[in-house]
């Protein structure tokens, strides 16, 4: 009579380290796509994932337990979809891992130790808000790009450094078309600038509207290998974009774009020295 305890027995009296690495192996891989999605905001698809990978141990360990149990035909059924949900994720967060791997790929970035407080921080967003309001009024093409973190030396080191405080003046003069910077980007950290006519990588996305030009493929470019925000002023249209995470957002309005740059700067209260001004011109 066939019981169930004399195969389970024999597989757990078969078990070696190699059986158990690859469990571990195995989990370990199993909290790293539920950390990925996690991070990623996807908790239903986390959840259905490790329902998934629980359900194919589950088969492995009936299929290795219980000879004859007839689960070879799911097994393999298991197995290719596993590697078609591997492929579907790889398509669906390519830019994800598109960063992950310029990052491994060019080391560690240089790390700028800028400490500005909220008030000068809220300052320069509305210095660079009246900067993209005014080009835009004159039709001047510009391209800023806000760094949240680290700043790629590959990136800086194709332009001119400037390390000077964000102004609207500087913007503005650095962007003329007279000017020998105006080509470039100008790279923002904190409340200062830290290099102008810098070069960025163009976006490889088949998918971007054909009248975009090549500073919005520029800005999209440069977000997909970062968390950088980039401010883009189109020269022909003076239509103001702002592109995050490989995706961009057009005919942008002062007040949304200065919402949107502190949301990069994680600030939100208004700078007292614009109080004390207001109360000035009261007086």
């Amino acid at each position: 009579m066939f019981t169930l305890a004399s195969p389970v027995t024999d597989f757990f009296s078969s078990i070696t380290w190699l059986w158990i690495i690859d469990l571990v192996v195995f989990l370990a891989v199993a909290v790293a796509i539920f950390i990925f999605f996690n991070r990623h905001h996807s908790i239903k698809l986390a959840v259905l994932l490790s329902i998934y990978m629980l359900v194919y141990m589950a088969v492995y360990v009936a299929y290795c337990c219980i000879e004859g149990s007839g689960l070879y035909i799911t097994l393999q059924i298991l197995k290719y979809t596993t590697i078609f949900i591997i492929i579907a994720i790889i398509v669906v967060y390519q830019n994800d891992f598109k960063v992950m791997f310029a990052k491994v790929a060019r080391g560690s970035d240089k790390v700028y130790d800028i400490n500005a407080t909220d008030e000068a921080l809220i300052n320069s967003a509305h210095e660079m808000v009246t900067a993209c309001q005014n080009m835009a009024k004159n039709d001047i093409g510009a391209l800023i790009i806000l760094v949240r973190t680290s700043v790629p030396d590959r990136i800086l080191d194709t332009g001119t450094e400037l390390n000077a405080i964000v102004s609207s003046g500087l913007l503005e003069s650095i962007f003329s078309t007279k000017g020998p910077l105006h080509d470039g980007a100008v790279v923002v950290k904190g409340n200062r600038i830290l290099s102008a006519g810098c070069f960025l990588p163009l976006s490889k996305e088949v998918d971007i509207a054909k009248d975009l030009g090549t500073r919005h493929r520029a800005a999209i470019g440069i977000t997909e290998e970062s968390d950088a925000v980039a401010i883009v002023v189109s020269e022909e249209t003076g239509v103001i974009s702002i592109a995050q995470a490989g995706k961009i957002v057009r005919y942008m309005t002062p007040e949304r774009l200065l919402d949107e740059i502190k949301l990069a700067y994680n600030v939100s209260a208004k700078p007292k020295t614009t109080e004390k001004k207001r109360e000035r011109k009261f007086i």
